[in-house]
């Protein structure tokens, strides 16, 4: 399950640039005066004027992934990809997605070739010394798929070979914490799926709604979810860093659509309540 962040607490934690519901914002009073030179100031912290370049890895469901028949924008459907189209329908802007891997995707908007990157992105401090992170507009649940009747659990974990997705903090965390001996990275969490099912490795670690599609995807191969969460963390945008105008932009527009509700419907027609 997914639960919506409500607080609307600033992913970037005490990044000054990250807008802030706490009040220790002090651009905030400023912004609103500001507002008839936004829209310029705005073309001009954009990669190409009038069009919102977004950066993604389409194989994380149900947050991006190719669509079966023709999706619902440029052959992609999921949680990002409606978002992402309901910001940039509020700014007035184009949306172009461009699919590539997770590490890529970080990078392009590192180097300007795009604006933001949704992703099912989670807020890490090691990212936050390269990008400037949006407000968070979901909490996701890390969780391991393991085979039925394995013997791995939470607490023996780093006793065993665990298969992430390339870039992603299950990554980082998982290399942190067991070393990297115990760690395989892939391109994409369905490679790793196929790992453990091929008996390459012996858990996968992914967040809780790709490793819920899955486990209902391969039902013939024996998987199953550990009991608990392995991780929680904050879902985020991120812009290049110090690229204010854009981060505001995007923050003042996705706080409006968690307001109003659009954020939690988008989520609700891709995750089903348990």
């Amino acid at each position: 399950s997914l639960t919506m962040a409500l607080s609307l607490a600033a992913c970037g934690g005490d990044s000054s640039s990250a807008a802030s519901t706490s009040g220790s914002n002090t651009d905030a009073s400023t912004s609103q005066s500001d507002a008839s030179t936004g829209a310029a100031d705005l073309s001009e912290a954009l990669v190409e004027p009038g069009k919102l370049i977004m950066s993604t890895n389409a194989a994380f469901p149900p947050y991006e992934m190719v669509a079966d028949g023709e999706g619902v924008y440029q052959g992609l459907e999921g949680i990002d990809v409606e978002i992402a189209m309901a910001i940039a329908d509020k700014l007035g802007l184009e949306l172009v997605i461009d699919d590539m891997d997770f590490d890529a995707a970080l990078m392009a908007v590192q180097n300007n070739s795009a604006d933001v990157m949704l992703a099912g992105l989670s807020y890490s401090e090691d990212r936050d010394e390269v990008v400037d992170f949006t407000d968070s507009y979901a909490t996701g649940i890390q969780s391991v798929i393991v085979k039925e009747g394995s013997d791995v659990t939470m607490d023996n974990l780093g006793d065993y070979m665990i298969g992430t997705q390339r870039g992603t903090t299950g990554f980082q965390y998982a290399t942190d914490d067991y070393g990297e001996e115990h760690v395989i990275g892939y391109d994409n969490g369905a490679t790793a799926v196929q790992e453990l099912i091929n008996g390459t490795i012996d858990a996968v670690i992914i967040d809780n709604a790709p490793a819920q599609e899955y486990v209902a995807a391969n039902s013939d191969a024996g998987l199953a979810l550990l009991d608990g969460a392995w991780v929680e963390e904050d879902y985020c945008a991120a812009v290049d860093e110090g690229n204010e105008v854009l981060l505001n932009a995007i923050n003042t527009a996705l706080n409006e659509l968690i307001s109003d509700g659009t954020v939690q419907t988008i989520v609700d027609k891709y995750i089903t309540a348990e």
